[in-house]
């Protein structure tokens, strides 16, 4: 009989799923179990008991979600099925298998009124429906299981790219580049780019630890989107003028916090800088070399 701990993988065609199943199936101690939509619909509660009550795995990690923040303003029904009904639906199976409940959460759970980075401790108050419905899926899974975990991410850029979105920030400036469009990024909203590889293997680490609570799982640093995609273009050698634009000059259907940077409090989570894994990013997507990305630092 195996001793390696069984660790599902609720949505591991996404962004980060994905990238948590290989760092999975990289640990020696963890059996890995993928989940798709169609083997563990977090919307069909009968669904995801059938899934965990047959394998009964140790631990279950959530990555489902309705990520599309101004289509949550247009469904919000749907936003709060997902992310928070779809939550408890998770939390209430894994009680009943007596899984831990890893719950991946978000940056948008905070208003952005804050001028410094958020840490686990600080008061929440989305300001969209996709932050308040993410915030309820927190909040039920807390109530639904003995133990749980929360891990929340920010920005993320990963291989795979985030399906509901068609893709990352990264992989969007440099088709637009390509295609010669113009670019006008916001320069007034701070968040915390995080390369989904890094997330993912921090997060294993994570639960090997048999870590609890909630935790921020974010490169380190913060950053505009506009210097975010200067420093895209910078390390790829691409001299393309970028205009700097006001929020307000870029309406959108969701309000954004103006600061939503993430740090943790937690002394298990050490990341590198965001500069750090854009440049390991562009390397493993064939971007840049990797002797182009020693050079240019």
């Amino acid at each position: 009989m195996s001793s390696k701990r069984r660790v599902a993988v609720i949505g591991s065609r996404g962004q980060l799923g994905n990238d948590l199943v290989e760092a999975l199936h990289n640990h020696e101690d963890f059996e890995t179990i993928p989940l798709t939509r169609e083997q563990a619909d977090c919307t069909d509660a009968a669904s995801v008991r059938r899934a965990l009550l047959q394998v009964r795995p140790q631990i279950v990690v959530n990555c489902a979600a309705f990520v599309r923040v101004d289509e949550c303003e247009d469904r919000p029904q749907q936003a709060f099925e997902i992310n928070a009904l779809g939550a408890l639906k998770v939390a209430r199976a894994c009680a009943e298998a007596d899984s831990l409940c890893v719950y991946v959460s978000t940056d948008y759970v905070f208003d952005g009124s804050k001028t410094a980075p958020y840490s686990e401790s600080d008061s929440t108050y989305p300001v969209n429906v996709y932050g308040a419905s993410k915030l309820a899926g927190e909040l039920l899974v807390r109530q639904s299981v003995p133990h749980w975990l929360i891990v929340r991410a920010a920005g993320l850029f990963g291989r795979t790219g985030a399906r509901g979105k068609g893709g990352n920030f990264v992989e969007t400036i440099l088709a637009k580049v390509k295609a010669g469009e113009p670019l006008r990024i916001v320069d007034d909203i701070r968040m915390s780019p995080t390369y989904a590889r890094d997330a993912a293997t921090t997060l294993v680490g994570l639960i090997d630890s048999g870590v609890d609570g909630i935790v921020h799982l974010t490169n380190d640093g913060a950053c505009t989107w506009y210097e975010f995609a200067k420093q895209i273009l910078d390390l790829m050698g691409v001299r393309t003028a970028i205009d700097p634009v006001s929020s307000t000059e870029y309406p959108t259907r969701a309000r954004r916090p103006k600061n939503s940077a993430l740090l943790s409090e937690r002394s298990l989570v050490k990341l590198r800088s965001w500069q750090d894994a854009l440049k390991a990013y562009l390397v493993e997507k064939g971007h840049i070399s990797a002797s182009f990305a020693v050079a240019g630092e």
